[in-house]
């Protein structure tokens, strides 16, 4: 299964939509906010695929979508958040302790729009970055393992 993870497209539709198009082989999309309204227009290119998505710091006005959530892709538990709850830009310890006590494997989120990519206690963190900043996540879950890497946005 291959995941593309966004975050903070902050207005930036048609660089969402070149990460949407570009990246070969994705099954689902998670984004995790801040330009939910972007997301939104943009999931008309994501038929047929598993979406989820969060809420930022940003994105007033769209109290349907959760702060944070806990989803299962191919048997994985993966904590999505955007960040900002967790307090990410003072560190990963909340984000970390959280995530693990949901019985997490792989933790993503947003907010600081650094992409960076960790793996400490069994637990995959990952922040795609930002797609305004050209830049977004990609997670494989294969038989022999999980991959999580960040990429630029090929324009």
């Amino acid at each position: 299964m291959r995941i593309l993870v966004l975050s903070d497209s902050h207005g930036d539709i048609p660089s969402l939509e070149l990460a949407i198009k570009n990246t070969a082989g994705v099954d689902a999309v998670i984004f995790l906010g801040d330009g939910l309204a972007d997301f939104e227009y943009a999931s008309r290119w994501l038929t047929g695929k598993k979406i989820a998505a969060v809420r930022g710091n940003c994105d007033g006005g769209f109290n349907e979508y959760p702060i944070r959530t806990i989803e299962n892709f191919d048997n994985k538990i993966i904590y999505c958040t955007h960040g900002f709850s967790e307090q990410v830009k003072f560190g990963l310890d909340k984000l970390k302790t959280a995530a693990l006590y949901s019985d997490a494997t792989i933790a993503l989120f947003g907010h600081t729009h650094n992409p960076c990519t960790l793996y400490e206690d069994g637990l995959y963190m990952m922040n795609p970055g930002s797609v305004r900043q050209n830049s977004c996540g990609v997670i494989d879950i294969t038989p022999q393992g999980i991959m999580c890497f960040t990429k630029k946005i090929v324009m």
